[in-house]
């Protein structure tokens, strides 16, 4: 068994392997006659006093010992092989096929949206045109809504599966081996185009089948069980065993599912705004003005209060990043935002967002699948209206938010298709609006500076969940009420992130596998 010891080191001794290795050997009371190799297994910043210091995990294989090997993917031919549908190919669906061939079982994906590369022109147009195409954004595509949205892989879903497992394949198909080591690993939206890439051209070398522009229309449910789906409106197409991983906005298919009659229901989500700051003055708070050391990354933040009974949180916080425009509709504005793998622009942002739990609202009824979907959808709507009917969002810096004025002016702003000065207190529901002007009063004392009009809130930060959840059997992770079909990833509620989804699309093809094995 492999010898695991903590050690610390100033920012400026990272690239000192001799120096580590020494520490970390005298620290475990080793001798390095003792061991036959070592790594770095966990790396994080530690910056809570102003001698910033880095925490390393180190770990070592004594004499004797093997080193396990990474869990790269293994790859089969399964051309001829039981054929699974999978619907979507976000990381849920990915990591369902490359699991699916692993297994011997034969993976044909569809996906609404288009290829990885193809959705670089959609994205452009809602950027320089402001003009959404329904089936191609930042949200749906190969790749899913993390593709052009940053590529965050850090999660807290231990227990849900393998994560290092889950960052391995990502090793195996091009992503940097610092994944394995950061605490917050991320790849970058210029990265993980070629990434996906690679999954896929693996996914067809195996045998399995990629359709894109390939959007789910109708299910046949018989006997509470799936017996075929149709595509774009084309003939049925026979399926035993579904995954459905269509992710969060995907609304067509929660209203089509509810219209054959399976069973969903509404579920709590988060809704607010999207905050960028200049990244040097998060640098400054962060690194208590150390703000030139070139040992230290661009820096981050995590925020969280409670706020008249209600969570109000930092979400997806970008370093160096960039607001970007999510709508899936042309009626309907949406923010989010995504760095690039140097993390290098001049701006931080982050979703500031409410916790918001069906009972919540005020049209609440527990036979209502719907209710904080519709929610959602007004907000995004209304916000749509105020700032012009464009992608436009409308904005306002944040001591003038907290005191209800409109802003007379901004800082420029990473969002390209442009902000419109509102007052967001007009525009968002009271239960939102008031917990954010309370949470940012006491982030400011949380974090010194934070709290400025030099900080500008972006309105709606509103994908940040599906409002809707498909409910499964905890065992055979098959929906509650229709055999075969299998709810996964952040569309069913069983994810937050790209790998809780790739991990989740890994258990439910390890369910059918089970099942068939079992027949």
């Amino acid at each position: 068994m492999s010898v695991l010891v903590q050690i610390t080191i100033k920012p400026s001794q990272l690239d000192d392997k001799d120096f580590i290795l020494k520490s970390s050997l005298f620290k475990a009371k080793l001798l390095s006659g003792d061991i036959i190799d070592w790594r770095i297994r966990k790396r994080s910043i530690d910056a809570r006093k102003v001698s910033i210091k880095l925490n390393l995990q180190i770990e070592f294989w004594l004499v004797g010992e093997i080193r396990a090997q990474p869990q790269s993917f293994i790859s089969q031919k399964v051309h001829s092989k039981t054929e699974i549908a999978i619907i979507g190919a976000g990381p849920a669906g990915l990591y369902a096929a490359l699991r699916s061939i692993e297994a011997g079982l034969k993976p044909i994906v569809f996906e609404r949206g288009k290829d990885v590369r193809a959705r670089r022109r959609d994205l452009a147009m809602i950027n320089k045109k402001q003009t959404v195409n329904p089936e191609s954004n930042y949200c749906f595509g190969e790749g899913g809504a993390g593709t052009y949205s940053d590529g965050k892989l850090y999660t807290r879903s231990k227990k849900r599966g393998n994560v290092l497992k889950a960052l391995e394949w990502f090793v195996h198909f091009g992503a940097d081996e610092d994944i394995l080591v950061e605490a917050h690993p991320h790849i970058g939206t210029n990265k993980l185009p070629a990434i996906i890439t690679a999954m896929r051209e693996a996914i067809l070398k195996a045998g399995g089948e990629v359709h894109f522009n390939a959007k789910l229309t109708d299910i046949q449910i018989e006997n509470k069980e799936i017996k075929a789906i149709k595509v774009n409106n084309d003939s049925w197409r026979p399926f035993e065993n579904v995954i459905l991983a269509t992710g969060h906005s995907a609304r067509d298919v929660f209203y089509l599912l509810h219209e054959k009659g399976v069973y969903l229901e509404a579920k709590a989500f988060a809704l607010g705004v999207r905050v960028e700051h200049p990244q040097h003055l998060i640098n400054h708070i962060q690194y208590h003005g150390d703000v030139k050391n070139p040992y230290l990354p661009p820096a981050s933040y995590s925020l969280v209060e409670q706020i008249d009974g209600m969570g109000v949180y930092s979400f997806c916080m970008c370093p160096g990043g960039i607001i970007a425009p999510c709508a899936t509709s042309q009626e309907e504005v949406v923010t989010n935002g995504w760095s690039p793998s140097k993390r290098n622009n001049p701006y931080a942002n982050s979703g500031i967002v409410v916790s918001v739990e069906p009972k919540d609202l005020p049209n609440y009824s527990a036979d209502d699948p719907f209710v904080c979907l519709d929610f959602q959808k007004k907000v995004e709507r209304d916000c749509w209206e105020v700032a012009g009917k464009t992608q436009q969002v409308p904005a306002q810096r944040m001591i003038d938010f907290v005191e209800q004025k409109c802003s007379v002016d901004f800082p420029k702003t990473s969002y390209q298709p442009g902000i419109m000065a509102v007052d967001l207190n007009k525009v968002l529901p009271s239960i939102i609006s008031k917990r954010l002007r309370k949470a940012f009063s006491v982030y400011g004392k949380k974090m010194k500076g934070y709290y400025t009009n030099e900080a500008v809130l972006h309105a709606p930060e509103s994908r940040t969940s599906s409002p809707v959840s498909i409910p499964r059997n905890i065992k055979t992770l098959e929906h509650v009420n229709v055999k075969g079909l299998y709810p996964c990833g952040e569309g069913a509620g069983y994810a937050g992130g790209i790998i809780s989804a790739a991990i989740d699309g890994i258990n439910c093809v390890d369910a059918i596998t089970q099942k068939l094995y079992n027949q």
